[in-house]
């Protein structure tokens, strides 16, 4: 098993959850993690990491698989405009390489924000680690783990 993978199912037991974490398959897009899955594509949780344009600061939206963020909306949430953080930034705060980042087990902690539409299901799948692993967990217990803040930020 991978640290990364490792890191994930820590955070999960750790929070008294159980470790859910499985290899279906290729799950390097929401698509792919859909189908490996045998879910619906909005129940998958991209993890999307942005840097803020003036401070560098790294923040993380988890939105649903068939939902685009809204840069104007996430902007607005994080108090700055946001751009695209590159892949040695990603793997350097959050510990994972960019289609394995997971909602959970960062090296540093980041502002998160979630998609409330995860909320409309009894179970989504986040990626576990790496582009082949993934957990699946109640929504609701995600927002908690995750330190997220439930916003709308989606177009």
């Amino acid at each position: 098993m991978s640290k990364s993978v490792k890191r994930v199912a820590r955070a999960l037991r750790d929070a008294g959850l159980p470790d859910t974490i499985a290899e279906p398959g290729e799950s390097r897009t929401a698509e792919l993690a859909a189908r490996a899955c045998g879910c619906e594509i909005d129940q998958i949780v991209k993890s999307i990491i942005f840097a803020g344009e003036q401070t560098g600061a790294i923040r993380l939206f988890l939105a649903a698989g068939g939902n685009r963020i809204c840069a104007d909306k996430a902007s607005a949430l994080a108090g700055e405009a946001l751009g695209r953080a590159d892949a040695d930034m990603v793997r350097a705060t959050t510990g994972f390489a960019i289609g394995g980042v997971s909602p959970v087990g960062h090296l540093t902690p980041s502002p998160t924000w979630m998609d409330p539409r995860l909320l409309d299901f009894p179970l989504v799948w986040a990626a576990a680690g790496t582009p082949r692993h993934v957990f699946s967990i109640d929504p609701r217990a995600l927002v908690a783990l995750a330190r997220a803040t439930v916003a709308e930020f989606t177009e």
